[in-house]
């Protein structure tokens, strides 16, 4: 511990060591100042005072801390000596800092140090492309091979392990990575340009004419000597001392930039809004904007995106890169499981629920809002941003945000509110859950519970009611709707939601016409040549079969077949006749088994009676379905029921 002076001694007896900091920062002692903040747990000050004293191995430590990543690369480039970089490597390995540990190995020129870390963090491309240049081209290979293995949909992932066998002779392994890329994936230019040389190799002239003219509709071969990547080079410099790296996205209204700030060193995403003009009619609008603006500058939130500054000239708002990318861009390439989109959910409406606080509304919640720092850190970004809607005679709710995230009140031209944010929130979890991009005015087509077996009706009624028409159903704030979401358990395995989806959405290949026949009293599917009971298809009848399915007893009643087209929900015709007696103590047994399933995943049946109960000539008991909930059934009422059909003696 450093000695300090009496007067600041005192000052850190009485535990007032953010005090203590800023004198010693006053008087120019920056590494004392450094340490107290740091006891503090003041990371930023502490970091900036660090690197002051050129205690840069500090300050990297502390600006990585801080989840400043931008600073922490100038830090770590500041540093000279190799042995400095490998032991920082260790510091940040033993924390599981992986990412850190591989830049640091990187600086000290170790690549195969710099690989195991990369691997650890499970970037794979990173990390084969060094073991590469160390000369371990199995290691390479196999890490991507055990990437592509968790993360079979990750087509850059293909192109990284195509290409590094194709380099290597192993043309027909090579090929059959690249032919695996989506046609619809970014990656399939890049893939199809490796791919035609190895197909002309293989000798398969048609595969190699098919995937040309493929390559040309995609605007022909890019050179694959490297994967291709965003430019790095600076090309200019905005408002003065931002250097700009490339432009990451654009709209009519807006343009975001990456950038480094020439005078602090740091990475920052500067946002610029298009075609406004302060003096026009839209002056109150960037006024309301402007006074948020001061507002979210003092809110120092751990899941806001961090703002920089606010440039009026632009207007222009510049804020701390986020390296993990966009929610967006996570949804757009692999599904999440549900205990990771509760997680994102739940910090963004600690973020809202903070802001609502202070009187700020977001108005634009979706997942291009929602970013992602370098360890994952869900962090919302663009608060208030929608005032500038009205800066532009032209702007439509369009342009201003995003409609199938914005709720019907906004829709409509009516005030957001707190429930407003509360809808975009609602539209985005449900998205993660079901991988079904939401539509304004369109119905939830897909529930929660029929994405992901572990889900029920519980979770189904959490989604509906964020996501309600009127802003009197969804919850009451935000802090209400983060406690509603985490008193559940949210399962972590992946399911590919958005495949799941679309195949519910799609219609069947089979033939429609007459395909069901009324054969006397019977329904009949004529394609397959089997009786069928047919059901109207709606929400609580599909949350109903879904339970059906997902419990998969012998004793309950098989769903066939939900017909969206058509509204309709198939089942098997159940076997034998209705309950005439009792049941056997057997018989009973199956059928408690039956609905302990249905309880479990959140449904009651409510309608246990001789009717429901068919019995076959072999003594099988089967439980009908029925489609109708009866609002005053509960799980003790069907165990009463049934018990009342069971033979005691």
């Amino acid at each position: 511990m450093t000695n300090f002076p009496p007067d600041i001694q005192a000052l850190v007896r009485e535990s007032r060591l953010a005090e203590a900091a800023s004198l010693c920062l006053s008087r120019g002692d920056l590494a004392a100042a450094s340490e107290l903040f740091e006891r503090a747990c003041a990371w930023r000050e502490a970091a900036e005072s660090a690197r002051g004293a050129r205690d840069f191995p500090r300050a990297l430590r502390l600006f990585v801390e801080s989840k400043h990543d931008g600073e922490a690369l100038s830090a770590l480039a500041a540093i000279a000596d190799a042995a400095t970089h490998e032991k920082m490597a260790f510091y940040f390995d033993q924390r599981g800092a992986y990412p850190w540990s591989a830049r640091c190995y990187e600086a000290a020129g170790n690549k195969l140090g710099a690989a195991d870390a990369w691997e650890k963090a499970q970037d794979a491309a990173r990390a084969a492309k060094l073991y590469e240049e160390a000369g371990d081209v199995v290691r390479a290979a196999r890490t991507l091979e055990a990437q592509i293995r968790r993360e079979p949909k990750r087509a850059a992932l293909r192109v990284a392990l195509g290409s590094l066998l194709l380099r290597y002779g192993k043309t027909e392994a090579g090929a059959k990575h690249l032919q695996q890329v989506p046609s619809d994936a970014l990656e399939r230019r890049h893939a199809l340009s490796l791919l035609l040389g190895a197909l002309d190799r293989l000798g398969l002239m048609q595969a190699k004419d098919e995937a040309s003219a493929e390559l040309d509709r995609l605007g022909g071969p890019v050179s694959t000597a490297e994967p291709e990547a965003p430019q790095s080079q600076v090309k200019a410099r905005v408002f003065g001392r931002y250097e700009v790296l490339r432009e990451v996205a654009s709209s009519p209204s807006a343009r975001v930039l990456e950038c480094v700030d020439a005078v602090r060193g740091e990475h920052v995403a500067v946002k610029i809004f298009a075609g406004y003009d302060a003096r026009g009619a839209g002056r109150d609008a960037l006024a309301r904007f402007e006074r948020e603006v001061k507002v979210l500058g003092s809110l120092d939130h751990p899941n806001v995106v961090p703002l920089r500054d606010y440039l009026p000239d632009g207007p222009a708002l510049v804020m701390e890169w986020m390296t993990g990318g966009t929610l967006e861009h996570m949804l757009a390439k692999e599904a999440v499981a549900p205990s990771r989109a509760i997680e994102i959910t739940t910090a963004v409406l600690s973020a809202l629920g903070e802001a609502h606080r202070l009187s700020v509304l977001h108005r634009d919640v979706k997942p291009a809002n929602v970013l992602f720092d370098g360890a994952g850190v869900s962090k919302l970004g663009d608060f208030g941003a929608a005032h500038l809607g009205d800066l532009s005679a032209t702007a439509t709710a369009g342009i201003i945000g995003t409609l199938g995230y914005m709720s019907p009140e906004q829709r409509e031209g009516r005030p957001a509110s707190i429930k407003s944010d509360l809808y975009g929130v609602g539209m985005i979890l449900r998205e993660m859950l079901t991988g079904e991009r939401p539509q304004a005015n369109e119905p939830l087509r897909v529930l929660p519970s029929g994405a992901h077996r572990d889900l029920d009706r519980r979770h189904d009624a959490i989604v509906l009611s964020l996501t309600a028409d009127a802003p009197e159903d969804r919850p009451a704030d935000a802090f209400a709707a983060r406690r509603t979401l985490t008193a559940l358990p949210w399962p972590s395995t992946i399911e590919r939601a958005a495949l799941r989806a679309e195949v519910a959405r799609a219609p069947s290949e089979h033939p429609r016409a007459g395909r069901v026949a009324h054969v006397g009293a019977r329904v009949m599917d004529t394609f397959l040549d089997r009786p069928v009971e047919v059901f109207p298809l709606d929400t609580p009848s599909l949350v109903r079969a879904q339970a059906f399915a997902r419990a998969e007893h012998p004793a309950l009643q098989r769903v066939l077949r939900v017909d969206r087209p058509a509204s309709e929900i198939w089942f098997d015709e159940p076997r034998g006749m209705a309950l005439v007696s009792v049941l056997s103590p057997a018989q009973g047994n199956a059928l408690r088994e039956a609905l302990a399933l249905l309880h479990s995943a959140g449904v009651v049946h409510g309608h246990i009676d001789r009717d429901h109960v068919r019995v076959d000539e072999e003594g099988g008991v089967i439980l009908r379905f029925e489609p109708h909930e009866d609002p005053r059934a509960t799980i003790d009422t069907d165990r009463l029921a049934l018990a009342s059909l069971v033979d005691l003696r």
